[in-house]
């Protein structure tokens, strides 16, 4: 059994409307406490101006300058007066927060400041928390109400929140938006306009059946894999150089193209997601059956060692910054607590001290982490040693590549000569952890000092998962680092977060936004759940579904939540602006992805087959001395060279992450550069240069107009659009250049919101 601390109490306030708890759950309680409660709670250092906003009590008491809100009346709340710096009151002190924060706190008041917090409080960890704080600590729970075999409990559960709002919901999107949807969602991909037609004609005969048929080709398609193991990617903060290590050096990562293709191919096998866990934690640790499956484990150990490393130079801490990286991936990555944070001294807010992260870094201490040379730099990182595959093909590079490479990547820099290699050329090798010879305790860092040490700090999990009356359940085998006991306590179907913070991943990633918006954090100042009971539910059908990704998604997609039109009328969006309550589909905008893989679709250009290998994967090299090392590609974009500090050209615009820390929510931009890229950018043009080739083999105008509609946007243009496109034409063409009109046409329709949105 997994060994709990507390049980299921998360006082939800419930004389509270439930729009009005979600507002202050996902706007006001995590700017408290990641703002405010430093020095305006129970558990402050020193208490500024006697002022508790840790409670409901304390908020509407105030402090020595008077009650700090009138609820009802944010203009004469000092609480506003105070978060807009006025009369003599600054608060934050180091910097206001901003107009959009304060705005929702003056919302909040208007409200008449509904606060859910209950005043009670839990000890844990030596720290006090509000009764509910931390509620993802607690266990999943089963709504009696329903069975996690119910196959309609997605729409029941979130429909009975509607009751009390009296709430309606759009209709069902049509057929075109619906294989929209379905194909970016499920593999990145647009569908054919022959296959758009086809579905609109099945649609409107037997819909369920016809969306079932769809959603389970869809799910059996080899491009789901490359879809859903990117959003994993991400996560894993996946990259094929160091970056910046302060030292301007970018040494290469020449073999983690083959833990990307471990991930693809886990997505499309729907490896059950507590052994796709155990694998990249421990995989190394695992019993094979065949020589096979001991080198897809291999491989996929190198989650912990594609992590960005520290300048080696100059740096004692060195070793550590490489595990606090691992540590990181294991609380944000998998757990959506922010266990990295102790590294230093014990979590402000979160139940997890420092000894708690030494106890978890002991057994990444006691495990090798297997980089490779590093770019043959020293000062960058000490080369180590890689997994030797058995079964890998080799990818023996031409016989002069060596030499090549060494001339080619010295143009820029001092010529040096690279020393032999310690593997024959074409050896496969693989990124990834094994354990040490004499794994041992990590010493408690003293400030995060490792010059200054503490004691030993025995492996184990964070004190607040273990029970106070039986030893815990987590053990270590003598001679183990710990890796594979850690795994398994994750993968454990009892654990509260492992589930939770997947399932809400998926369903972001289905709907634009999670059941809590923090999908990294369900930490104390973190968001709360939107839907408590339906996050739970999702968990728990999740594990009695055998850890199915591919189950979850079609549990999730054939619900009437996700088929909804994103289509609002302007009553409904007044009931639920911002969809907290699911009332209909989001429209989302194409990530960087699938946008350079629409533009290839469109034009014809793409090359549908998996690519193979990397760009880098025989450069053991200097990325920064290199000059730029991308190519064109025909491939899908996750097959791109993905370099720290230099990006795929064809997606940096996008908001790419920086692939330094785990990322489960991408930043939704709109910038300048985004608008300069699609105008200028060499890519695009060739796009529209390929479709305009396409159409001028047709005779007319209105077929060649047509053909450019079915094949960016999948239909047919209306009589208003071709009247348009003729008149856009006439006024660019150029007779002795008539491709001219036919590519800044293309171009027009590539750049336009229908191509870039999803509805």
């Amino acid at each position: 059994m997994l060994p709990l601390l507390l049980s299921w109490s998360v006082g939800r306030g419930s004389d509270i409307a439930s729009s009005d708890r979600v507002f202050f759950e996902n706007r006001i309680r995590p700017v408290l406490a990641q703002s405010c409660y430093e020095c305006h709670s129970a558990t402050a250092e020193k208490l500024g101006g006697k002022l508790l906003l840790d409670s409901r009590e304390g908020i509407r008491t105030g402090g020595e300058s008077g009650t700090a809100l009138i609820p009802g009346d944010p203009e004469e709340s000092l609480l506003i007066h105070a978060l807009q710096w006025e009369h003599d009151l600054e608060m934050p002190p180091e910097q206001p927060l901003t107009p959009a924060v304060i705005a929702d706190f003056e919302e909040w008041i208007r409200r008449g400041a509904p606060d859910p917090r209950s005043g009670k409080k839990s000890e844990v960890a030596g720290k006090s928390y509000d009764e509910g704080a931390l509620w993802s600590f607690q266990p999943l729970v089963q709504d009696p109400s329903f069975s996690t075999k119910d196959s309609r409990f997605i729409d029941l559960l979130i429909e009975r929140q509607w009751e009390e709002s009296q709430l309606t919901a759009t209709p069902r999107a049509t057929a075109r938006e619906l294989i929209h949807r379905l194909h970016f969602d499920l593999t990145g991909l647009p569908p054919r306009y022959g296959e758009v037609v086809e579905f609109e004609k099945a649609f409107s005969a037997e819909p369920e059946t016809a969306l079932t048929v769809l959603v389970d080709h869809l799910l059996d398609s080899p491009h789901f894999g490359e879809r859903w193991g990117r959003h994993w990617l991400d996560v894993a903060r996946f990259a094929e150089s160091n970056g910046n290590d302060g030292l301007s050096r970018n040494a290469a990562f020449p073999h983690a193209w083959r833990y990307r293709d471990y991930v693809i191919a886990a997505f499309n096998e729907d490896l059950p997601f507590d052994r796709f866990l155990l694998e990249q934690v421990a995989g190394d640790l695992l019993p094979a059956d065949t020589p096979e499956q001991r080198d897809r484990q291999l491989i996929a150990t190198g989650l912990f060692a594609i992590g960005t490393k520290p300048a080696k130079a100059m740096n004692n801490n060195f070793d550590m910054d490489i595990v606090a990286d691992q540590v990181d991936m294991i609380g944000s990555g998998f757990l959506g607590v922010s266990i990295a944070c102790a590294r230093c001294h014990d979590h402000k807010f979160d139940p997890i001290t420092a000894r708690d992260y030494y106890a978890l870094a002991g057994m990444f201490t006691s495990s090798e982490t297997l980089y490779g040379l590093a770019g043959n730099e020293k000062l960058t990182a000490p080369p180590t040693d890689l997994h030797v595959l058995k079964t890998a093909e080799s990818s023996l590079p031409p016989a002069d590549f060596v030499e090549t490479v060494i001339l080619k990547e010295s143009a820029t820099g001092k010529p040096k000569k690279i020393p032999a290699p310690k593997w024959k050329p074409g050896t496969p090798l693989a990124m990834g952890l094994r354990d040490r010879k004499e794994p041992a305790d990590a010493k408690l860092n003293i400030k995060g000092d490792a010059k200054k040490l503490g004691d030993p700090v025995p492996r184990g999990i964070p004190a607040i998962y273990q029970e106070k009356e039986k030893p815990s359940a987590f053990s270590i085998p003598e001679g183990k680092s710990g890796r594979l006991a850690l795994a398994k306590w994750m993968a454990d179907p009892e654990h509260p977060q492992t589930a939770r913070v997947y399932v809400n991943r998926v369903w972001m990633h289905l709907f634009g936004r999670g059941l809590v918006d923090t999908p990294n954090d369900f930490g104390v100042y973190g968001a709360r759940p939107t839907h408590p009971e339906l996050l739970d539910h999702l968990a728990l059908h999740f594990i009695d579904q055998g850890w199915s990704t591919k189950k979850l998604i079609r549990s999730i997609v054939l619900s009437d939540a996700y088929q909804r039109t994103s289509r609002v009328p302007d009553s409904l969006l007044e009931q639920d602006e911002e969809n907290l309550w699911l009332t209909r589909q989001n429209r989302r905008r194409l990530d960087a992805e699938s946008l350079r893989d629409r533009m290839l679709a469109a034009s014809g250009l793409l090359e549908r087959n998996p690519g193979e290998g990397s760009l880098i994967q025989h450069r053991d090299i200097l990325v920064n001395l290199a000059g730029n090392l991308h190519e064109p590609s025909r491939h899908r974009s996750i097959y791109l060279c993905y370099l720290r500090n230099s990006p795929p050209p064809e997606l940096a615009a996008f908001d790419l992450p920086s692939f330094l820390k785990p990322v489960a929510k991408r930043e939704a931009s709109t910038r300048p550069g985004q608008g300069l890229y699609l105008f200028n950018h060499p890519f695009v043009f060739t796009q529209s240069e390929a479709i305009a080739e396409n159409v001028l083999k047709l005779e007319s105008d209105e077929e060649q107009i047509t053909r450019v509609f079915r094949e960016v946007f999948l239909r047919d243009p209306d009589p208003e659009e071709l009247y348009r496109g003729k008149e856009l034409l006439q006024s660019i063409e150029d007779p002795d250049r008539p491709e001219r009109a036919w590519v800044a046409f293309a171009q027009s329709l590539l750049t336009s919101n229908e191509f870039r949105y999803i509805d």
